[in-house]
């Protein structure tokens, strides 16, 4: 019934929908931003109450909370099943707390057809959303795509001079990956048992962890859905659209790709890959570890030599999203956790670090590191948020990242030291870079260039105080989301060992 805590999934696909539909009507640029940004902070206010309805040391099976499900397609066996667990809290969370920062972060006049713009964005949140909290597989899939969809325009319409040929590439890889899943869905869908007597077979997430797959037939169909997955990530070597894609999109389009979009690859590895397939996940582990670890170790290099911040952000980005998906394959308790842990704070340091290029742009209109020097000495509050994101960025201790790589690091020493030796040797890299790149920018000799960074606005300070915030309180006392997402790490163990 609407207003108990069972609608909070629905809610937190409804409200930005609904939200989108009408922002398209609303044609002045000020009037659509306040709506999207009241939109957000009323889906975030859903997604921190929801919070309060969980129990998991009581309660700890998959989808205890939040479930709902609807008719929807009986006779093929599929509802509109949505739930929360942990790792949904936290995803539905992050997404939740991303999108009034992107929408605060964005001028009301920056983009022609601001309606357009904003309902897009709000779509794509929708879309996203319903990725996290579907507990039908059919349902899963329909999210998955519905959030591509406003991607394919907020990036073909609206950025850089080859905005189309990125959005092109970035397309055809990411629909690529999407048929193959579908025909692994089809695929699981005929080998699982029926739930109910409407259907033979059905697209229940518990029917899908039931499915009566050969070890032979597991190997196979992995590959269907590993490969969706590791494009959307994205991981090596199924990354080119990514780098080309966030250089020519606008901001908001690519905070929104790099903090959450991304998330749902390592998400669908952790719901769906591994607890279907646990069998092809113990032969094939150690190949998918060492080419993490191996595109952790080239993105990391790449970085090294960039010259363009938003090239930079997105090789590094890569690096840290491959080690995450290192540690989900480490099948170990610390990997896991670390994993879940980082999920959350790689979108926090992202969209930090985006933020800050953005504003540089913005005020400067350069984001060259060549041509950018001693911004430090004419926004000195600028330069104090960016060697925190920075520290973050490189797991410094007390800040985010630091427990989770921490756990990470853990968790593949336990499977094998040197896969953890290599991924050391990556963050290590990523320190050398990160620090490189403060110093070019902010801390070398002022330049004409950085005469016309200015101070930041009211609205600017507001955004990265909350991310840096984030970053401090998750570095001391990351136990509240280590505890939420424990049921699922334990449920996942479960499957595949």
């Amino acid at each position: 019934m609407l207003g108990t805590y069972y609608t909070f999934p629905e809610l937190l696909i409804w409200i930005p929908f609904v939200t989108g539909l009408i922002a398209f009507f609303i044609n002045n640029g000020k009037s659509v931003k306040t709506f999207a940004i009241i939109s957000s902070l009323l889906s975030l206010a859903v997604s921190v109450i929801s919070l309060f309805y969980t129990d998991v040391a009581h309660h700890p099976e998959y989808f205890y909370f939040n479930n709902v499900s609807y008719v929807w397609m009986p006779y093929i066996g599929s509802s509109f099943a949505v739930g929360l667990d942990g790792m949904g809290f936290l995803l539905t969370f992050l997404t939740s707390l991303a999108f009034p920062l992107i929408f605060l972060a964005i001028g009301k006049n920056e983009h022609k057809n601001p309606n357009a713009f904003f309902g897009l964005l709000l779509f794509a949140q929708a879309g996203m959303i319903g990725v996290f909290v579907a507990t039908d597989a059919l349902l899963f899939y329909f999210f998955w795509e519905l959030a591509l969809i406003p991607f394919y325009f907020l990036c073909s319409r609206w950025g850089e001079e080859k905005r189309v040929q990125a959005t092109f590439k970035f397309f055809v890889y990411t629909f690529t990956g999407s048929l193959l899943m579908l025909i692994g869905i089809i695929y699981v869908y005929l080998h699982a048992p029926s739930v109910s007597t409407d259907s033979a077979h059905s697209f229940s997430i518990n029917a899908f962890y039931k499915a009566t797959l050969s070890s032979s037939q597991q190997q196979w169909i992995f590959w269907l859905f590993f490969l969706a997955f590791a494009v959307k990530i994205p991981l090596f070597p199924f990354h080119t659209w990514q780098p080309f894609a966030y250089e020519q999109s606008n901001y908001a389009a690519t905070m929104t790709m790099s903090s959450v979009m991304v998330k749902m690859g390592l998400f669908g590895m952790i719901r769906w890959l591994l607890p279907v397939f646990p069998e092809a996940v113990a032969r094939y582990d150690n190949f998918i570890i060492i080419l993490c670890i191996f595109g952790l170790l080239y993105a990391n290099c790449i970085a090294l030599y960039q010259n363009d911040l938003k090239k930079f952000v997105a090789w590094s980005s890569i690096a840290h999203l491959a080690l995450i998906a290192a540690a989900i394959f480490s099948g170990t308790n610390l990997g896991l956790q670390g994993a879940m842990l980082e999920l959350l704070n790689h979108g926090i340091n992202i969209l930090a670090l985006w933020l800050i290029v953005d504003i540089v742009e913005k005020k400067t209109g350069v984001r060259k590191i060549s041509e950018l020097s001693g911004l430090a000495a004419k926004a000195p509050s600028l330069a104090i948020f960016l060697v925190i994101i920075a520290f973050a960025n490189i797991a410094l201790p007390l800040s985010n990242s630091f427990i989770s790589e921490f756990l990470m690091l853990n968790g593949l020493f336990g499977l094998n030291k040197w896969y953890a030796v290599f991924a050391v040797l990556g963050i290590v890299l990523s320190a050398v870079y990160v620090l490189t790149m403060v110093q070019k920018v902010f801390y070398g000799k002022p330049n004409a260039v950085s005469e016309h960074i200015g101070k930041l606005s009211a609205g600017q300070y507001i955004i990265l105080f909350v991310l840096v915030i984030g970053i401090l309180f998750l570095g001391i006392y990351p136990e509240p989301v280590i505890h939420l997402t424990q049921s699922t790490v334990t449920n996942v163990l479960g499957r595949i060992h």
